[in-house]
Formats: C-alpha cells, sequence, structure tokens
C-alpha cells in the first residue's frame, strides 16, 4: 500500500491526540503494560503499512489495537492457564480500584465498558470494532455496569 503525506500526517496526529488515551484504554482492557504498548505500537504500525486504505485512522486504529490485545490475552491465557495482571504501573489508588475491578468482568464486557464509558464511542461503533452486534454490545454493557457497581460498592465497604 501506499503512504501518502496526508496520510502519515493524519496518523501523526492521531497518535498526538488519541495516543496516551489509548493506551490507558487498552491498559485498563487488558492489564498489563506490556500487552498494552504491543497492541498500540502493532495498531500503528499496521495503520502505516495499509497507508491510503485506512479511512478513518482514529477509528481503525482503536479497533485494531483492542483486536491485538484481545488476541494477546487469549495467547497468554492459553499458554499458562492464567493471564497475570500488571500492579506495577503507577496510577492513583482510585483508577487502581477500577482497573482492578474491570479485570473482574468478562472480556467482552470489560472492553464495551472501556470503549463506551472511557473511549466514548457509541453502541454501533463498539459493535463494528468487536465484530457482535448492537444488541449483545448493550447487554454488556448493561452487564458490565451492574458488576462494577457492586465490584467497587464491596471496595468502597472494605475501605
Amino acid at each position: 500500500m501506499r503512504v501518502t503525506d496526508a496520510t502519515a500526517d493524519a496518523l501523526e496526529r492521531v497518535y498526538r491526540e488519541e495516543g496516551e488515551r489509548l493506551w490507558r484504554a487498552v491498559f485498563a482492557y487488558a492489564g498489563g503494560r506490556q500487552v498494552a504498548d504491543d497492541a498500540v505500537a502493532e495498531a500503528f504500525a499496521q495503520a502505516l503499512r495499509r497507508g491510503d486504505a485506512v479511512r478513518d485512522p482514529a477509528r481503525w486504529v482503536w479497533a485494531v489495537a483492542f483486536r491485538i490485545a484481545k488476541g494477546e490475552l487469549a495467547d497468554r491465557h492459553r499458554g499458562s492457564g492464567a493471564v497475570s495482571r500488571d500492579v506495577a504501573y503507577d496510577m492513583p489508588e482510585s483508577a487502581r480500584d477500577v482497573v482492578d475491578a474491570l479485570a473482574r468482568l468478562s472480556p467482552r464486557q470489560r472492553a464495551c465498558v472501556v470503549l463506551h464509558h472511557y473511549a466514548g464511542y457509541p453502541v454501533k461503533e463498539i459493535a463494528t470494532m468487536l465484530g457482535s452486534t448492537n444488541a449483545a454490545v448493550k447487554v454488556h454493557l448493561s452487564q458490565g455496569r451492574k458488576r462494577l457497581r457492586v465490584l467497587l460498592s464491596e471496595e468502597d465497604d472494605d475501605a
């Protein structure tokens, strides 16, 4: 594929404006610094390789980063039987509580909640990104929110 200056500029702009937020979202989804680093870097690398074929670089990079992270988590789970959470990343305690609670959701619930409530994507776009249906995304959002409320209130009760 061919990469024009306009495409390269668009990807650079996406990286500057969305890169950090995307990394934090993938970290919240995957729970690991390495997965977030790899998924975000690979998503941008793939976008560069595809060049002008990528019509909406921001949406495309978000979708691909989550898809890569999902695959990496599946590979790690198959290899060891468990996915370890990266607790070494320095973040405020309240954010750590949310990330810990997110880790206890199913992968689909976690992806839907992060993409909708953190990244601001509408249900229809999340369905497209995850290869799902609008109805399924709504169910995952509803169940994920209910579960998060319970998990976060338990943490408040423990404090």
